[in-house]
């Protein structure tokens, strides 16, 4: 793990930005998380410095526990890239393009096997992002290609102003969270907050 952050931290962390967004420091929107941090905490137990971080416009936990300084992720919001913090030198990179990242992620990853390197690559998606076709291809061709790569797959139910389950008609989860692969891992949770912003100032 390259971070000690607990969850009280973690939720602290998230509190102050929501603040910050309400009273309007922040012009731009913000995705924030509230409800996962032990399965976040859990995840990154097995993430070293050295292994690849990719995550979608929703990262403000994962760059706290990849080691970023809080006042660093912290000044980036205000900044308004809440939704694009990319820390090169920390190996942790986030778009806010719908499943932008993984085929990046899949490409360092098989960059990673040519090279007979030891370091692993590990992807964060929603449950929305987990439907689509490119998330589909990246996941089957990573598993048949025994690439060091870990899909995240977070579901919270949420989807810009949409439901997941009601969109596509399904019943439960995704089919992912039944797929037994080295390469998935699936948790869902709920939270608190709405798909984008605070509640309060504004919803996207």
């Amino acid at each position: 793990m390259t971070s000690q952050l607990g969850a009280e931290d973690l939720l602290a962390f998230e509190e102050s930005v929501a603040s910050a967004f309400n009273r309007g420091e922040i012009r731009a929107p913000v995705h924030l998380y509230d409800g996962n941090e032990e399965q976040m905490i859990e995840v990154f137990q097995n993430i070293k410095s050295e292994d690849w971080v990719f995550c979608s416009w929703r990262s403000h936990y994962q760059c706290l526990l990849k080691g970023v300084p809080e006042e660093v992720v912290f000044a980036e919001i205000l900044e308004g890239r809440s939704i694009s913090l990319c820390f090169p030198e920390y190996r942790i990179f986030s778009s806010a393009i719908v499943g932008g990242v993984l085929p990046i992620a899949t490409g360092v990853a098989w960059s990673i096997k040519r090279a007979a390197q030891s370091n692993m690559v590990y992807c964060f998606l929603g449950d929305m992002t987990a439907e689509t076709g490119i998330a589909h291809e990246c996941i089957k061709y990573s598993s048949y290609n025994k690439l060091p790569i870990v899909f995240i797959v977070e579901d919270n139910g949420k989807s810009v102003c949409t439901d997941t389950r009601k969109v596509w008609g399904m019943n439960s989860g995704s089919y992912l969270k039944t797929m037994f692969s080295d390469n998935v891992r699936y948790y869902s949770y709920e939270t608190k907050f709405p798909h984008a912003g605070a509640g309060v100032r504004v919803e996207f």
